[in-house]
């Protein structure tokens, strides 16, 4: 994190943390998501002007509770509490917490009692729409604090001593079902906190090539991994704006490419950006060293390692190359790094875990505190045109995590003809905008088949095509039936290794985007 003021967002396991994230930067200011039992020491050394206490499936009172430091409050700081965090914060602070017999799930009516703090754009008596989840309720408050509105269920909906700036809500104002929860998240940031909403994609973009350019020294040369995707490109864009021609990207051809996506990616970035490019065909290498892998996990780490080592090779032939750029996003980050303690890892992203200890380059990830949706305004600030910065995401191992089992150039190549022909229909159909991703998915499932006369056994493809509005979470898209008897029919027809095509109708969670 740069110098920036910013809101600390301690999570307890919510399953909307990273729904408070999303609606804080959406008031244009910027916040980050750490464990809620960070330390003190550490929480004064990133030095919030704000600390926002999530949501948890836990009770206080339960021997597994996640606890923050009650120094936190004396701090000075505002806190914010939501559920589980208001909970706690009375708790901690001499209140009392009653377990278990006044449950509350689904939408409920907030009476005002008190405008003030998060509550001040409203009137007392006001009656507010909100989303409740929580089985155990405030019901002695702490010295200091007031109650500032109630609901049927939980006389202590809304508190706050304004003296310390300390706030407690037992509803979730993140979430649509509370439809004047923004303004409440406002009011606390800018009313109470006194943050100002100058956290823009220009600022970010302005910051981000001021701290490249510092941080690389003067005679330093910079390695970019670009794949043609948008958090490459974007991050390959702004590292050029801070470096000129010291950065150098690498682009490599590692089989595992869409349909054309080599062509796509040497034209678009050497004719529109003007970058110096490299191309590495990789092919054969990878091929050699993923033969045999069915494992998804290891797929990604052998990805992983042959990416970091063609770099490593191809950084020795360029004089004074110190640094690798990656496009780590936050949801990378996220899911790749538990912040809950405990909590399962869901998967690994070559660019975040597991990178060899030998590769000889830091890392230099400037997008690493944005969401998806964040990265792409930040390439409209760049000046990005908009069939790059708007392209369906594509995961970093490429193909190897749609192409089940094993990986050989036949499967690979019936794959790719199966996904060119979802894209060319979602395109046709006028979709494409309107999802996050589609794309085709190959299974080593045979089925038997009729073609003419003829008996086939052959394999499975999945068509996948879903919603989202940062990946963090998705739904199924309802494509029209049409389309996806075209795509059905063109695909058993055109590509030969096919007679069987199924749509996967999974959301996120608590299914993931990609198969493996």
């Amino acid at each position: 994190m740069s110098g920036r003021p910013f809101v600390l967002i301690l999570d307890y396991g919510s399953q909307y943390t990273q729904l408070i994230a999303r609606r804080i930067r959406e008031s244009s200011v910027y916040c980050e998501i750490h464990p809620g039992t960070l330390s003190l020491s550490a929480i004064q050394k990133l030095a919030p002007r704000a600390i926002v206490l999530s949501g948890g499936p836990e009770s206080v009172y339960g021997d597994q509770a996640p606890k923050s430091d009650p120094g936190l409050f004396s701090l000075g700081v505002p806190v914010l509490g939501i559920c589980y965090g208001e909970q706690l914060m009375a708790h901690q602070l001499g209140g009392k917490v009653e377990g278990g017999s006044h449950r509350e799930y689904g939408p409920a009516k907030l009476t005002v009692k008190e405008p003030v703090g998060l509550l001040a754009p409203f009137a007392a008596g006001d009656e507010i729409s909100v989303w409740m989840s929580h089985g155990d309720r405030l019901t002695e408050l702490p010295a200091g604090f007031r109650a500032l509105g109630e609901s049927p269920n939980a006389p202590l909906a809304a508190i706050g001593d304004p003296a310390r700036r300390l706030y407690g809500i037992q509803f979730h104002p993140e979430v649509a079902h509370t439809p004047r929860g923004a303004e409440m998240l406002r009011a606390f940031l800018f009313e109470v906190a006194g943050l100002e909403p100058d956290w823009t994609p220009g600022s970010f973009v302005d910051e981000s090539i001021a701290a490249v350019a510092a941080r690389v020294g003067p005679d330093d040369r910079v390695i970019c991994g670009l794949s043609g995707g948008v958090d490459s490109s974007v991050a390959a864009v702004l590292c050029h704006k801070a470096l000129g021609d010291r950065l150098v990207c690498i682009f490599v051809d590692n089989g595992l490419l869409r349909a054309h996506e080599r062509e796509t990616v040497e034209h678009t970035m050497r004719q529109s950006f003007h970058l110096n490019l490299v191309v590495a065909d990789a092919r054969a290498r990878f091929m050699n060293a993923l033969s045999g892998v069915t494992d998804p996990e290891q797929k990604r780490k052998i990805i992983g390692r042959e990416f970091i080592e063609v770099f490593d090779e191809h950084a020795a032939g360029v004089k004074n190359a110190k640094w690798l750029v990656q496009g780590t996003l936050y949801p990378d980050v996220i899911e790749s790094v538990s912040v809950r303690g405990p909590s399962a890892v869901i998967k690994s992203h070559h660019n975040v875990g597991g990178l060899p200890e030998r590769m000889k380059l830091s890392l230099i990830e400037p997008l690493r505190e944005l969401f998806k949706d964040e990265v792409r305004r930040a390439g409209e600030a760049l000046g990005m045109p908009h069939d790059v910065l708007w392209r369906h995401p594509f995961p970093g191992p490429g193909l190897a995590v749609r192409c089940l089992g094993e990986l050989t150039e036949a499967r690979l190549d019936v794959l790719r003809k199966a996904d060119a022909i979802v894209d060319e229909e979602i395109r046709a159909a006028n979709l494409y905008s309107s999802l996050w991703q589609a794309f085709a998915v190959l299974l080593p499932v045979k089925s038997v088949g009729v073609m003419g006369d003829d008996r086939t056994y052959e394999e499975t493809c999945v068509v996948r095509a879903v919603q989202s509005s940062d990946g963090m979470t998705a739904d199924w898209a309802r494509l029209p039936h049409d389309v996806l008897a075209t795509i059905s029919a063109r695909i058993t027809n055109e590509v030969r290794g096919i007679n069987r095509v199924v749509y996967d109708i999974s959301s996120k969670p608590p299914s993931t985007i990609e198969w493996e």
